[in-house]
C-alpha cells in the first residue's frame, strides 16, 4: 500500500515495512508547490500553440537526402513527388519525421550524458550537494522556465531528468509506423525535442560546475594551450577523447597527488578537453573533432581514454595498428572489449602493455585514475623504442605521391571536395604548399583513404606533408566560463534589448567547415570588431583560438571574456550551450522583469521580439548540433547553418514578401500591426562566408529595436553586404521606419535612393521621411505574438 503525502501514525501496526524515499522539508515542499507557472513541465502538446505560430510564419522546407522510406517491411517505399507509402505517410511527413528523429537523437545524447553524470555525482558527493554556478539568483534558468521549479541541490535535478527522459520516450514512440502522420506536428515534436535538449544540457553542466569547482560565471577564466603542436611528445602522452569528464577527473586527481603533471602530457580532443581544462588548466587541448584521426595516426598518444560522444567508430582498428591501448570508461562506447573493472590493476596493465589485449572496459573510476598514469608511463618507452607511427617516411611519401593517377576519386569522396589530386601532383615536384593548405581544411574523416583505388593512405600523406604547419599549430583558448552572471545581465541587458549592442552571435557546433577552420576565426573577429557579443562553445571555441594576429595574439588574448559588447565568451563544452539560451531567458527575467517560472511561451515571445541574438553552426554535422539549434528555434532564436545544413533535411525560412506572415500584436491594446520581417528566418543555410556575414547582422533585427539600435544594426548590415558581396542589400529599405533609423554616415545617400528607387517622399530641407515606411517608430510599442499577453485578454 502506498501512503500519500500527509500525516499518519504507526501505532499498533504489525508486520509493516516502511521504505522512506526522499524527505522534503515542509518549507521546501511548499515552495515547490508554488513554483508552477502557466505551462510547467509541458507534454508533447503543451506548447503546440506556440509552435504553430512559429511554423505558420516560418514554414518548413524539406531537402530529402533519399526519396525512399525503409522503416518497415511494407517497404521500401518510393515517396518521390510526395507520393504516399504503404502506411499512408507521404514524403513531406516522412522528411519531417526524419528531422525530428535526428533532433531527438541529439537530445538523447545530452540527456544520457546528464543522467550518467548525475548518478555518478550523487554517489560521489551526495544528493544534497548545493548548486553553485556563480553570482546569480536564477541558478537554472532553462529548467525553471520549462519545468517551473527552482533547483537548489544536485539531487533536485533527478525529477528534471525524469521529465526529459519521459519526453524523449514519448517523442520516440511517435516515429513508429501508424503514429503521427502530419508534417506540421512532427515539426512541433522536433521543437519539443530541441527544448528538452537544452534542459538536459543545463543539468549536465550545472552539476559538473558545482561538483568539480569549474569556473563559475568567470569572465577572466584561465587561458590554456590548444593545438597539435603544443604536445611535448618526449613525455608519455595520455589522450582523452569524448564529452563526459567524470572518469578523467580521477586521473587528474591522481596526477596532482603524485606530482605527475610535469612527467606526463595529459591532453584531450573534443569536449572532454574543454571540461578537463575547466577542472585543471594544466591539461592541454589538442583540438576539435577534426583532429581525432589525424592525431591517432601521428602515433604520438601512448594511451587513449574514451568516454562518450563524437568518438570514431573505428577507434580500435586504428589504435591496434599502432599499439595504442584504449580504455573505455562509459557503457555507451564499449567496442566489444572485455570488462576488467573487477580485476587487479597490475594484471590489466600487463595485458595492455604486452598487446595481449588492445583495450579494456573499466567502469571503476578509482582504478581508472591510478591505472591510466601508470600504464602510459609504461607504454611510452615501449612504443618509442619501436618508433610506431602511421605516417610514411620521406621515401614512402614520395612513392605514394608518385603512385597517384589523378583519378579524382578522393576529391569526389571528400565531404569538402578538397583538391587532393592537385596537391599530390605538386608534391611529386617537391611542392608541399597545397598539402599544407589542405591540412586546415581537411576534417579528418578518412574517406579519401577508402575511395582511393590505389590504396594510398591519403590522410597520412596529407599529415606527413604538413609536419611543419602542425609543429607551429599552437594557440590559446579561454577555458569555459559557464553561465553569464546576474550582474553582467543588469549591466548589458538594456543595451541588448534596445539594440545599442547590435546583437549576440553564438558560434557553436562541429568542425565540418566548408573552407577550413580559419572561417570561424574570421567570422568571430569581424563581429567582435563591430561590437557584437560573440559567444562560443565546443569545437568552434577551440578552432577560434587557433589563429593569431600580426602581434601573435589570439582572439581570446585580444578581447575580454565578459558579457558586454565587443567581448568573446567561451561557455565551455557542448552541454554549456544551455547557458547561451539561458542568457536570453535571464535578460527577460532581470531586465524586463518577466516571471520565467513555467512560462516558456511568454519568454520565447519576448526573446523573439526583443533580443537580437543569432546562432551559427557553421560546421554543424552531428545530431546534437541539430537538436541544439532546434532548441534555440523554439525559444525564438534564429540559427544559420553552413552549406552542409540542407543534409539535416529541413529548414525554417521566412518569406519576407508575404506580408500576411508578419502581422504582430501590440500588447498594450491587442491591436494588430504589420511589421518588417524580423527575424527573417528561423533556420537557414548560407552557401559561403560572403553570404553569411550580412545575414548574421540581418538576423539580429527585432521589432522592438529603438531608433538608435536599429540605426546601429542597419549600419552593420549595409556595411557587411558591401564589404563581402560588393552591393547594397536589396532589402535594406524595409527595415527603415524613419530617418532616425538610417546610418548617419550614409543618411543623405540612402534618402536619395529611397526617393528615386522606392518612391518614398522626402522633405529635403529637414531631411525627413514623409511617406514610405511600412510603419513608424513607436517607442512604447509592445510587440507580441501571443494574444493572451495583450492587455485585457482573458486567460
Amino acid at each position: 500500500m502506498a501512503i500519500k503525502k500527509g500525516q499518519f501514525t504507526i501505532e499498533n501496526l504489525e508486520n509493516v515495512q516502511i521504505n522512506i524515499g526522499s524527505v522534503v522539508s515542509s518549507g521546501k515542499a511548499e515552495e515547490k508547490e508554488k513554483a508552477k507557472g502557466p505551462t510547467p513541465a509541458p507534454d508533447i502538446h503543451g506548447l503546440r500553440d506556440w509552435d504553430m505560430r512559429l511554423l505558420k510564419r516560418y514554414e518548413p522546407v524539406y531537402s530529402p537526402i533519399c526519396d525512399m522510406c525503409c522503416y518497415c517491411t511494407y517497404g521500401k517505399c518510393d515517396l518521390t513527388g510526395n507520393k504516399e507509402g504503404a502506411c499512408g505517410i507521404n514524403q513531406e511527413a516522412h522528411q519531417a519525421r526524419e528531422a525530428m528523429l535526428r533532433t531527438l537523437t541529439g537530445a538523447s545524447a545530452h540527456a544520457g550524458h546528464g543522467r550518467h553524470l548525475l548518478n555518478h555525482l550523487i554517489e560521489r558527493f551526495g544528493a544534497d550537494h548545493p548548486i553553485d554556478v556563480g553570482p546569480t539568483n536564477i541558478k537554472a534558468p532553462v529548467t525553471q522556465t520549462v519545468l517551473g521549479i527552482k533547483p537548489e541541490t544536485i539531487g533536485d535535478f533527478v525529477p528534471v531528468l525524469d521529465y526529459v527522459e519521459e519526453q524523449i520516450t514519448q517523442l520516440l514512440a511517435t516515429t513508429h509506423i501508424g503514429q503521427e502522420g502530419a508534417a506540421i506536428d512532427f515539426e512541433s515534436k522536433a521543437l519539443h525535442a530541441g527544448m528538452v535538449d537544452h534542459v538536459g544540457m543545463e543539468v549536465s553542466d550545472i552539476i559538473q560546475i558545482s561538483c568539480f569547482d569549474m569556473p563559475k560565471s568567470q569572465a577572466d577564466a584561465p587561458l590554456v594551450d590548444v593545438g597539435m603542436g603544443i604536445i611535448d611528445s618526449t613525455k608519455p602522452v595520455l589522450l582523452c577523447i569524448g564529452h563526459n569528464v567524470a572518469a578523467v577527473t580521477y586521473i587528474m586527481d591522481y596526477m596532482e597527488e603524485h606530482d605527475l603533471f610535469d612527467k606526463i602530457e595529459l591532453a584531450a580532443i573534443c569536449c572532454t578537453a574543454h571540461d578537463m581544462t575547466r577542472v585543471n588548466p594544466k591539461a592541454k587541448v589538442v583540438g576539435s573533432l577534426s583532429k581525432q584521426l589525424k592525431y591517432i595516426r601521428s602515433g604520438i598518444p601512448d594511451l587513449i581514454i574514451v568516454d562518450e560522444q563524437c568518438i570514431r567508430a573505428d577507434m580500435m582498428r586504428e589504435t591496434s595498428k599502432l599499439h595504442i591501448p584504449v580504455i573505455a570508461t562509459n557503457d555507451k562506447v564499449m567496442y566489444g572489449l572485455p570488462d576488467r573493472s573487477k580485476d587487479d590493476i597490475d594484471d590489466i596493465i600487463r595485458d595492455l602493455a604486452s598487446g595481449e589485449q588492445p583495450g579494456v572496459l573499466l567502469f571503476d573510476y578509482d582504478k581508472v585514475g591510478e591505472l591510466a598514469p601508470k600504464l602510459v608511463m609504461k607504454m611510452a618507452p615501449i612504443r618509442k623504442e619501436i618508433g610506431i607511427t602511421a605516417l610514411p617516411s620521406d621515401d614512402e611519401f614520395r612513392k605514394l605521391a608518385s603512385s597517384c593517377t589523378q583519378c579524382g576519386a578522393c576529391v569526389i569522396g571528400c565531404p569538402q571536395g578538397l583538391e587532393i589530386d592537385k596537391a599530390m601532383e605538386a608534391a611529386v615536384e617537391g611542392n608541399l604548399t597545397l598539402f599544407e593548405e589542405l591540412h586546415d581544411k581537411c576534417i579528418g574523416c578518412g574517406r579519401c583513404d577508402v575511395e582511393c583505388p590505389k590504396n594510398i593512405p591519403v590522410l597520412d600523406v596529407i599529415e606527413k606533408a604538413s609536419q611543419k604547419v602542425i609543429r607551429e599549430e599552437k594557440g590559446k583558448l579561454r577555458t569555459g566560463r559557464g553561465q553569464v552572471g546576474d550582474p553582467e545581465i543588469r549591466e548589458e541587458g538594456v543595451n541588448l534589448v534596445l539594440g545599442t549592442t547590435p546583437g549576440v552571435v553564438a558560434i557553436i557546433g562541429c568542425p565540418n567547415y566548408p573552407d577550413g577552420s580559419r572561417d570561424v576565426y574570421e567570422i568571430a573577429e569581424e563581429m567582435l570588431q563591430r561590437s557584437y557579443i560573440v559567444v562560443t562553445s565546443g569545437c568552434s571555441a577551440m578552432d577560434i583560438g587557433m589563429f593569431k594576429d600580426d602581434e601573435g595574439k589570439t582572439l581570446y588574448e585580444r578581447y575580454g571574456g565578459g558579457f558586454r559588447k565587443g567581448n568573446l565568451l567561451n561557455t565551455g563544452s557542448c552541454v554549456s550551450n544551455a547557458h547561451i539560451t539561458a542568457t536570453t531567458i535571464k535578460v527577460a527575467a532581470i531586465f524586463a522583469g518577466r516571471d520565467i517560472t513555467g512560462n516558456f511561451e511568454e519568454i520565447a515571445d519576448y526573446v523573439m521580439n526583443r533580443i537580437g541574438a543569432v546562432g551559427l553552426a557553421w560546421g554543424g554535422s552531428t545530431q546534437k548540433a541539430l537538436s541544439i539549434g532546434t532548441g534555440c528555434n523554439r525559444l525564438g532564436i534564429p540559427v544559420v547553418l553552413g552549406p552542409h545544413g540542407p543534409k539535416y533535411r529541413r529548414a525554417y525560412p521566412g518569406k519576407a514578401y508575404d506580408k500576411d506572415k508578419w502581422n504582430i500584436l501590440d500588447a498594450r491594446d491587442g491591436s494588430e500591426h504589420n511589421v518588417e520581417p524580423a527575424p527573417e528566418h528561423l533556420l537557414i543555410s548560407a552557401e559561403n562566408k560572403a553570404e553569411l556575414m550580412p545575414l548574421l547582422a540581418k538576423l539580429c533585427f527585432r521589432p522592438g529595436d529603438n531608433n538608435l539600435g536599429r540605426m546601429i544594426k542597419l549600419t552593420h548590415y549595409i556595411e557587411l553586404s558591401e564589404k563581402y558581396l560588393g552591393v547594397l542589400p536589396d532589402d535594406w529599405h524595409i527595415y527603415v521606419r524613419g530617418e532616425a533609423d538610417l546610418p548617419l554616415a550614409k543618411r543623405g545617400e540612402l534618402l536619395k535612393i529611397l526617393e528615386e528607387e522606392h518612391g518614398w517622399k522626402i522633405d529635403w530641407d529637414k531631411k525627413k521621411i514623409l511617406e514610405g515606411p511600412a510603419r513608424k517608430v513607436d517607442i512604447s510599442f509592445q510587440p507580441t505574438n501571443v494574444p493572451r499577453l495583450c492587455k485585457g485578454a482573458s486567460e
